[in-house]
């Protein structure tokens, strides 16, 4: 099979590019002949960028023309687009559809269903613009990137698109990483008869089958910004006073503010910042700590996070929200606490270090969740089922 793929990076690299680059991996390592076209946000330099950009992500003409030269010229048997936005805009499903070329789309987030792509605002949930055809709401609140008119170009792009049924007749399939992520975007609009459910998958490290002697420390790993709860864990710490080290890996907005948060107190030299590491580092941490804390406070897609704690053995304490709820399982994988909750984050860090057998064998229990579907040789069964599937629905 010949498969192209589309992606537009983002000018901070996240788990969405790890996602493309994984999944071209294993179609070539299973025989299949890839193609990827990207872009790059990096291209958006200028104010003169910024603005054609602006234009461009309602409806790209240079990206559909694109698009089609790759397609002509490749001949794929299906287009795999990952992510659309800004640069290469919904025209490519255009230049798809009028060379027959069967179209699965990943949604890697809410964009379609919120134009800040997150479902969050004001350090919340907000569905506010889910249902709605023009999604004013965001353009008051100027949602995206802190701007009324960035914000405006995306509800354009979304509304035009609505209009026009793009995301209803031009897409033959879409992929979503839980049950729930596709229910919000059914309640957007999207066909419900289109969704496949498929998570993310990781490779897992060469040292998994080795014995682990645990360390005695906690592990936070992810972006320091404010929909990824990291505060909410800090204050958590802060308010029990655990002695026991947390370990926070990752980079972000709030980084320097968080260190602040935690100087001068008692948990100064319990809780350790180690910025960005490479995913070694991460797996490595991650098979040696007792247990992972994911305290986000919005509905997160599929974070690449759970599915390398899995790998790696490692129980999840996580929230009772969105698909968080749904990838870890209470009392199996992990534990849930109530979502934005403090208190109850800390009862249940204070519960699992101690009951340290018993989150072993959550942690056994993540393992085999893994193995049947989060591995490479389970998701590739389920990726090339959903292509053959579109390609017959054609």
């Amino acid at each position: 099979m010949k498969v192209l793929l589309l992606h537009n990076r983002y000018q901070l690299a996240g788990g969405e590019d790890g996602v493309v680059q994984a999944e071209r991996a294993l179609l070539e390592a299973n025989s299949h002949q890839v193609s990827l076209l990207e872009v790059s946000n990096h291209e958006i330099k200028s104010v003169w960028d910024q603005l054609t950009t602006a234009v461009s992500a309602i409806y790209s003409y240079s990206a559909k023309q694109q698009v089609s030269n790759e397609i002509t010229k490749f001949r794929p048997d299906i287009v795999h687009v990952h992510n659309f936005f800004p640069l290469l805009s919904p025209s490519i499903y255009d230049a798809c559809l009028e060379q027959n070329i069967p179209i699965v789309q990943t949604l890697h987030n809410y964009r379609l269903a919120c134009p800040k792509a997150l479902l969050f605002r004001d350090n919340k949930v907000c569905e506010d613009c889910v249902s709605e055809l023009v999604q004013w709401q965001s353009i008051l609140y100027g949602c995206y990137r802190d701007s009324r008119i960035q914000s405006s170009v995306v509800a354009a792009m979304n509304t035009w698109h609505r209009l026009r049924r793009t995301w209803q007749e031009r897409v033959d399939a879409y992929i979503v990483f839980t049950q729930f992520q596709k229910e919000k975007m059914v309640q957007s609009g999207l066909p419900a008869d289109k969704f496949y459910i498929k998570p993310n998958f990781v490779f897992s490290a060469n040292f998994i089958n080795e014995i682990c002697q645990q360390n005695n420390y906690l592990l936070f790993v992810g972006r320091l910004s404010e929909e990824k709860g990291v505060s909410l864990l800090i204050e958590a710490y802060l308010q029990n006073n655990f002695s026991i080290p947390l370990k926070i890996v990752g980079n972000g907005p709030l980084k320097e503010k968080l260190q602040q948060k935690v100087k001068n107190t008692a948990s100064e030299n319990i809780i350790e910042f180690l910025g960005f590491q490479n995913q070694p580092t991460v797996m490595s941490l991650m098979h040696h700590a007792q247990f992972l804390i994911f305290p986000s406070v919005w509905y997160e897609g599929f974070p690449l996070t759970v599915a390398e704690a899995f790998a790696c053995s490692l129980p999840i304490i996580a929230p009772k929200l969105g698909s968080m709820a749904e990838i870890v399982e209470d009392g199996v994988t992990g534990l849930h606490f109530e979502a934005g909750n403090s208190a109850d984050l800390g009862a249940k860090i204070e519960w699992a270090i101690n009951h340290s057998e018993t989150m072993i064998t959550m942690g056994k229990n993540a393992r085999q969740v893994y193995e049947n579907n989060y591995s490479p040789e389970a998701n590739y069964k389920q990726l090339i089922e959903i292509y053959k599937q579109t390609i017959n629905n054609k």
